[in-house]
């Protein structure tokens, strides 16, 4: 039971991270296509950056799991933040 509310909070925190690059690469991109951005970001060296940006909204998972009382969850939110900062420093670092 405990590792599927982590699970499902990883999968949370995992869409919420894609969800926040997706609406971050609309909103800094200027009116480019979703992939063109990537392709650019990835180009000029700021990809990690913009992951990064779109890992914001993990924030607003993470307290809602909380305020609700789903600890476990919460946690696999935290765990798919942290995946993608590891994912980010590597990313950075190749």
């Amino acid at each position: 039971m405990v590792k599927k509310e982590v699970l499902i909070g990883l999968l949370v925190g995992l869409l919420a991270n894609a969800m926040g690059l997706f609406l971050s690469a609309t909103f800094l991109g200027n009116g480019d296509d979703f992939v063109k951005v990537l392709k650019s970001a990835s180009a000029e060296g700021f990809l990690g950056k913009l992951i990064s940006l779109g890992a914001v909204l993990n924030l607003l998972a993470f307290f809602i799991f909380i305020k609700k009382k789903q600890d476990y969850r919460a946690r696999g939110v935290l765990l798919a933040t942290v995946l993608v900062a590891v994912f980010t420093f590597l990313l950075n670092f190749k």
